[in-house]
């Protein structure tokens, strides 16, 4: 890839002292190994979308896999349904990764943003130390002031004929008079014990390595990887009564009941039938009990 600033020519870079800009040197020595998955990564200042950067330089052949590409601030920032996702420069992480998963069969890379997700969550609850929940499909929930709220989400694409970019955004240190939406949340307001985004960034990073490695040395199998599980156990839909709004301007009402082979979010009708849903958006209704 070719555009790296490494923000150190940022001029405003110190402009506000709690959020200290990223070190994209020391990032780089800590994460990039020969026998390891990360093989660069850049830090700019400012930027549309790391993810079209992303896929921009993976269609052109500019960019391996393992590329990282990390972003201070984004102004064109997308979410699922190209919803806009816009924060404060330096309040969060902003990030995406170039992944060609060779040997696993295109019908599960479905899988890989649930594995970011699993990958994101595991990340966060070991280096801020906040309990973080996956809500179908790619939402990181964390629990404020008895209230669940959005703090991240995770956007894949498709690169080229042999490549997925993962975008992964979290809120770190948006204060309430910051946040876009009355749902939103970030690390700083859940109690984190760290809102230092380096090495919140490099846990992220290592765990979704591992995770990573581990589904796709298993030819994608998210059973055989452990990834169904793992995606279950911290599955915040699971067991609750949800509304999913698809495509199209239908919606199903149903309790979340598991989540299938391919991913797929399966709801109990009242009519009693088991209806699987693949994409649309999920809106928590109540528990179930």
């Amino acid at each position: 890839m070719t555009p790296r600033d490494d923000s150190d020519a940022n001029s405003n870079r110190w402009s506000d002292l709690d959020r200290p800009p990223l070190n994209a040197a020391a990032l780089r020595r800590a994460l990039v190994r020969d026998d390891g998955l990360w093989c660069d990564v850049d830090v700019v200042s400012r930027t549309g979308s790391t993810n079209s950067d992303l896929v921009a330089f993976a269609s052109k052949g500019e960019a391996e896999e393992g590329a990282v590409l990390v972003a201070e601030e984004q102004d064109a920032g997308r979410g699922r349904l190209d919803r806009q996702w816009t924060a404060p420069a330096r309040s969060g992480l902003f990030f995406s990764v170039l992944l060609k998963p060779v040997g696993v069969p295109v019908e599960r890379w479905g899988w890989l943003p649930l594995l970011a997700g699993v990958a994101t969550a595991t990340a966060l609850s070991r280096a801020a130390g906040v309990d973080t929940a996956l809500k179908w499909p790619n939402d990181l929930l964390l629990t404020i002031g008895g209230e669940e709220r959005k703090a991240g989400g995770i956007l894949a694409e498709r690169a080229g004929s042999d490549g997925v970019v993962v975008g992964i955004g979290i809120n770190v240190t948006l204060r309430e008079d910051e946040l876009p939406v009355p749902g939103a949340g970030s690390l700083a307001l859940a109690g984190a014990v760290t809102t230092d985004r380096d090495p919140v960034l490099r846990a992220v990073l290592r765990s979704l390595e591992d995770w990573y490695l581990k589904w796709r040395d298993a030819g994608g199998d998210p059973a055989a990887s452990g990834l169904q599980e793992a995606y279950a156990a911290g599955c915040a839909t699971l067991g609750r009564v949800v509304r999913a709004e698809l495509p199209g301007d239908t919606s199903i009402t149903g309790e979340a009941v598991a989540v299938d082979g391919d991913g797929r979010l399966v709801l109990a009708t009242a009519e009693g039938v088991q209806q699987p849903v693949g994409a649309g958006d999920i809106v928590h209704l109540r528990p179930t009990g």
